[in-house]
């Protein structure tokens, strides 16, 4: 029997009142419900394919999570022909309650989780339901976090750094997590971490190691730019260090890379990198490893050896974990 590949994209859309959280579900004419989705065409991508979906299916223009994205794959028959489906499912918030469904949809509702997985009756989405709704609560738990990170300045009148918050950068559930010293000028600028010159060495020793950035977590102890790249103080890490702790909680990583003295002293309070890179330590159910900063190897190019010599040893440790 010949198999048709088909490739589809779409989006878990929700909104929120309080504390209760919606997730929009479309009612088909055969009275099926699911979620907003549809074809890839030629020459789209699949996150360009679940905006132009959700755009003629409810008229909503959705703006999706960064780094979110759940795929699934399944087979079914149209008579007598054997269809392989693959689906890439983004997440979108919505503050729009009404919305206009295309002529081949019934209608839609905005339900609970619970009554969710019940009309989503695909076992493909059912299953996906939890993990979409934790990503969800750690979603809004960030957003509410960094609202807070970024009203320190505000908070003291003595405050010396950018008054610009520059939040970490990736997926919400990662299980890598890399924290730095501190931003740059670029990055306080442009309001996100390690882009400079720091960031492409570092995004290069990972794919080397076996790793993409992409699935990381990335930040810095102080997520404030000191004035000409200046080390942060004792006062100013200890002002940003709680706001990191909630952060690494949230995010619960199996493994969190600290690069340089700063991330070292500040979380593990183990001084000493030249001396200690390499280190692994396990505590509170998160294996810490210590190495040098990608800027120390931008300074002395021996030292990119090193930084590589440590990531590939996290490699490792992780395909035995």
């Amino acid at each position: 029997m010949n198999t048709r590949f088909e490739y589809s994209a779409g989006a878990f859309i929700y909104r929120i009142e309080g504390r209760r959280t919606f997730f929009l579900v479309l009612q088909k004419q055969n009275g099926e419900y699911d979620l907003p989705k549809g074809h890839i065409e030629k020459g789209e991508d699949s996150e360009n394919a679940a905006r132009r979906e959700i755009k003629e299916e409810t008229g909503l223009d959705a703006q999706f999570a960064p780094f979110f994205h759940r795929d699934t794959r399944y087979f079914f028959y149209e008579g007598r022909a054997r269809i392989a489906k693959w689906v890439r499912y983004f997440l979108s918030r919505t503050d729009k309650r009404k919305i206009t469904v295309s002529s081949e949809h019934a209608g839609y509702e905005w339900v609970e989780y619970d009554d969710a997985v019940k009309k989503l009756r695909f076992r493909d989405l059912a299953e996906m339901m939890p993990q979409v709704a934790e990503y969800i609560r750690r979603l809004e738990r960030m957003k509410e976090i960094n609202r807070g990170y970024a009203g320190l300045p505000m908070q003291h009148g003595d405050w010396e750094l950018s008054r610009r918050l520059v939040p970490g950068e990736g997926r919400l559930d990662s299980r890598i997590m890399l924290i730095g010293q501190a931003p740059g000028a670029n990055e306080d600028e442009q309001g996100r971490p390690f882009i400079g010159r720091s960031g492409r060495l570092l995004g290069d020793v990972m794919r080397r190691a076996g790793m993409d950035r992409k699935d990381a977590y990335i930040t810095s102890v102080v997520q404030f730019f000191p004035p000409k790249n200046r080390l942060p103080t004792r006062k100013e890490v200890g002002l940003c260090m709680p706001f990191l702790k909630r952060q690494i909680g949230l995010i619960r990583p199996r493994y969190v890379v600290l690069l340089g003295n700063l991330a070292s002293e500040s979380v593990l309070g183990i001084g000493q990198v030249e001396k200690n890179h390499g280190r692994i330590v396990s505590m509170g159910g998160i294996m810490y490893l210590i190495t040098l900063h990608p800027a120390a190897a931008l300074r002395f190019g021996s030292k990119v050896e090193t930084i590589e010599g440590d990531f590939e040893k996290l490699s490792k440790e992780i395909k035995k974990d």
